[in-house]
């Protein structure tokens, strides 16, 4: 089973940038598509980004479009969300999630997803 960890996460002004991490235990995460999705208090849990596990297929939400690259490490079994430019808008909690298989595919539903980590905090102050 796929443990997930996410770190990172915290308090900056608007206009800062963060770089969220995501370690994955297991010896399939080469094989595994990675997601950073987001959840806002009384909102859905919505996608920001998506990687496949090649690394060469990525999507991004139009929202942070320009602004979040999403990159992974698959020798350290690692995947990022670097943040940069960030909005009040941003603030949120991070969750980090993987399903196995998805070498060419950026899912974009957090249906897809099989594993979870257990979020960090982003806030954004203005």
């Amino acid at each position: 089973q796929v443990q997930l960890v996410e770190s990172g996460g915290g308090l900056v002004q608007a206009g800062g940038s963060l770089r969220l991490s995501c370690s994955a235990s297991g010896r399939t995460f080469s094989t595994n598509a990675m997601g950073w999705f987001r959840q806002a208090p009384g909102k859905e849990r919505d996608v920001v980004a998506a990687i496949s596990a090649s690394g060469r297929s990525t999507y991004y939400a139009d929202s942070v479009k320009g602004r979040f690259t999403i990159s992974r490490d698959n020798a350290k079994n690692t995947v990022f969300l670097q943040m940069n430019s960030l909005k009040p808008d941003d603030t949120a909690v991070y969750y980090c999630a993987g399903r196995n298989w998805g070498i060419n595919y950026a899912y974009t539903r957090a249906s897809e997803y099989g594993y979870w980590g257990q979020g960090t905090q982003v806030t954004v102050s203005s």
